[in-house]
């Protein structure tokens, strides 16, 4: 086992055991439902967005999933504080080409910084849905899509 999918596995886990900013955001500006019915991965994203400032001031999540989907959200939330909407929306562009190979981290100029550990989810295209359903969500919030966003 290499140190980065020592690492991966490191951070999955704590982050699927002690998720940061579980919680909902009682006065969201913005949220959204996701679901992945493949995996089961259920959330819901919040927001509170300064819409002069195009800033996410805070972002939470609530939902059940399995551990790839719940630390994904996890790490999302924790970077995306404070950062700006197009900030964000590149953001996911990025993290999703990346898990699908269409990006290389070590290679080409991004913004994932620790976010590059799902690098390695392309070697498992089944769980990439489980990986990108927080961003996809987060997106869903950022243009309020009352429907939900689904995976499938």
């Amino acid at each position: 086992m290499s140190y980065d999918n020592e690492l991966y596995q490191q951070v999955i886990l704590d982050h699927n055991r002690k998720p940061r900013n579980f919680r909902e955001i009682k006065d969201a500006t913005h949220s959204c439902h996701g679901v992945n019915p493949l995996c089961g991965d259920d959330i819901t994203i919040y927001l509170n967005v300064d819409e002069e400032e195009g800033l996410i001031k805070d972002v939470s999540f609530l939902g059940s999933g399995c551990a790839i989907s719940k630390a994904s959200t996890s790490l999302m939330t924790t970077f995306l504080k404070e950062k700006k909407i197009d900030v964000a929306r590149k953001t996911k562009e990025e993290f999703h080409k990346m898990i699908l190979g269409e990006l290389e981290p070590e290679h080409e100029e991004h913004s994932l910084g620790k976010l590059t550990l799902f690098m390695g989810i392309r070697e498992y295209p089944s769980r990439t849905k489980c990986a990108s359903l927080a961003w996809h969500t987060l997106i869903g919030a950022l243009d309020k899509k009352h429907e939900g966003i689904s995976t499938e």
